[in-house]
Parts: structure tokens; sequence; C-alpha cells
């Protein structure tokens, strides 16, 4: 063999080898790859797994809080509604709900309404007499219905705020009264509360009976509102009843708010009755929005019958009105009275 052909041997075997080991070297890559691949999916499954098997048996306490807040039931020798659920979820709603929105809005409500009965009584002025009394005067409501007013008025005002003291008395008296005060004034609000709701609404009942007959609507009432009894606007003053449109929309507002706040108020008074958690606690939203409502609708009652029409207060606090305010607030019931008194006259003279 010439040396020629063995270094061209040589030469071939050169240039061979190295494709050879960079093939073997690029398929070990490939091989790798994958393999470390698989091997990083195979750790990641294992890590998830060992995640998910801690979570169950390295904290067994949040687990626990966890099924208490569902709502899980529990076993207890406890007997009544739901003894057998440690935590009710709903509360924290309940709490959002009471705490922000009825809390929220109910100020701006009041204060409001309040504000717009003002700037109406400084720009309107009081509702006057377009005659002078004469002295002469007329019975308007009896004693018995005087009183039954009266009570269920006083009620009212007792309920309006020990119940407002209740839902803002955080925020308002707290800081005026300090804790201490506070703490035992809301004690005391709160039996009075509780306890008188069930004597005002039985005082309401008694008033829609009394007073359900003379306070039906008819056509009359919407001439009444279109000028809200002549307090605004020009031209003779719309013809009214014994009730007029004015006190016969507000007979109906006490009445569907007054049994609002007191139903609401009796579920929650007397937990006795099988109504559960979330039931006293939808009772309570209702009930509060309802009485804020009622109270922002009494501001108007309130201001027609103290400064707000000349003579108005005299009627449910003597029983009497002048013959001038009968004229001019209820001429259909003058009328009537007038006719009353001549057919009686009539045959005697």
């Amino acid at each position: 063999m010439t040396a020629t052909a063995i270094q061209g041997n040589f030469k071939v075997s050169g240039i061979r080898r190295p494709r050879a080991v960079l093939s073997k070297t690029l398929l070990m890559l490939l091989i790798s790859t994958v393999a470390l691949m698989i091997l990083g999916w195979v750790i990641q499954a294992g890590l998830f797994a060992a995640a998910a098997t801690q979570t169950v048996t390295t904290n067994p306490r949040a687990n626990f809080w966890r099924a208490v807040r569902d709502g899980q039931v529990g076993v207890t020798t406890v007997q009544g509604q739901e003894r057998d659920i440690l935590i009710q979820n709903g509360g924290e709603n309940w709490r959002r709900i009471r705490n922000g929105l009825v809390a929220g809005i109910s100020p701006w409500l009041l204060g409001v309404v309040f504000f717009v009965i003002m700037l109406f009584f400084f720009i309107h002025g009081p509702d006057k007499l377009d005659e002078a009394p004469s002295g002469e005067t007329l019975d308007r409501w009896s004693l018995p219905h005087r009183l039954l007013h009266w009570y269920t008025a006083l009620l009212f005002i007792l309920m309006g705020l020990t119940g407002l003291s209740m839902l803002f008395g955080r925020a308002v008296l707290i800081p005026v009264l300090g804790h201490s005060a506070f703490t035992g004034y809301l004690s005391v609000a709160i039996k009075i509360h509780n306890y008188g709701g069930p004597l005002f609404l039985a005082g309401l009942l008694i008033e829609i009976i009394a007073w359900f007959k003379p306070n039906i609507p008819n056509k009359i009432d919407i001439d009444w509102f279109k000028s809200l009894g002549g307090m605004i606007g020009k031209g003779p003053r719309p013809h009214a009843e014994r009730i007029n449109g004015g006190s016969k929309g507000w007979f109906w507002f006490t009445a569907l708010a007054g049994l609002t706040v007191g139903i609401t108020g009796l579920i929650m008074d007397f937990p006795e009755f099988g109504q559960s958690r979330g039931m006293m606690q939808v009772a309570h939203v209702i009930h509060a929005s309802m009485a804020v409502i009622f109270i922002t609708g009494s501001l108007g009652h309130i201001y027609i019958g103290s400064i707000g029409a000349q003579g108005t207060f005299e009627s449910m606090w003597r029983g009497k009105v002048s013959v001038q305010w009968a004229k001019q607030h209820n001429d259909l019931w003058y009328a009537e009275l007038v006719e009353a008194k001549s057919a009686e006259s009539g045959p005697s003279s």
C-alpha cells in the first residue's frame, strides 16, 4: 500500500468521524431534552399533588372554619331553630347592607326632605286663613279620637328616636356621649323600642279601623293634589270633604308603612315561632328601610300640622276648628254641617 493511499484513507476517516460524533451528540441532546421535559412535568405534577395534600392534611383549622362558614350542619344537644349551625354566613351580607346601603342613604334622604320643607316654608310661608277667625268654632275630633292619635303619635316618636339611635348611634352619639354613656342609653333605648313596637302597632290597627271609611279616595281628591290644597298655584281652592286628599294620602301611607314596620318588627321581636336567621335579616333590612321612609314622610305631616297651615294644630289638640278654617280647607264638610243644622232647626221654626 502506498503512502498516498494510506494518506487518503486517513483523510476519509478523518472526515467521517466528526459527522458521526455530531449526529450522536444531537441525538443525545434531543433525548435529554425530551427526558428533562418529561421529568419536569412529573415534578410539577408531584408538587401540585403535594400542595393539595398539604392543604388538606397540614391545615385542618382552615378547612374546619371554611366548613363552618359554608353553613354545614353540626351536632348539638340544644334544641331549636338553626341551633346546629355555628356561624350563619348570611350575617355578613346583612351587615354590609345595613351599615352600607341603609345607613348610608338614610341621612341624605332625611336631610334633603327636611331642607326642602324648610326652604318651602321660608319662601312660601305658612298657609294662612283667607279670613280672620270670627271666634265661632266647629267640633271636628272627639276626645277618644284625639287620644288615639296622640297615643300613636307619641309611640311613633319614641320608636323613631330609638330606632335612629340604633342605626346611627355609633357614628353620631358615641362622639357626643362617649362609649359608657352611649352603652347605658342604648340598652334602655333597645328595651323601649322592643316593647313599644307592638303597642304602636296596636294603636295603628285601631286607627285604620276607626278612620277607614272617611279616608276612601274619590275623584275630588285628584283636584286637591293638583294644587296641594291651594298652597301652590293660583285660583280658587279645591273642594274637599271632611278628610281632604292630603290627609287621605297620609292615612294610606301610614297604614302601609306602619303595618310593614310593625309586622317586620314582630318577626324580630319574637323569634320563638320558627323563623330563621335569614328571615330575620331580611325582615330587619325591610324594617329599617321602611322606617326611615316612614319618618321622612312624617316630616311633611308634622309640618302641615304644626307651622305649615294656620289653625290645623288646634284641630287635633282641642278638637275644634274655626268656621273660617272649615270653609277654606274642607268646604264640602262645612256645607254638610250647615245643611244638617238647617234640617234640625227647620221643623222647630
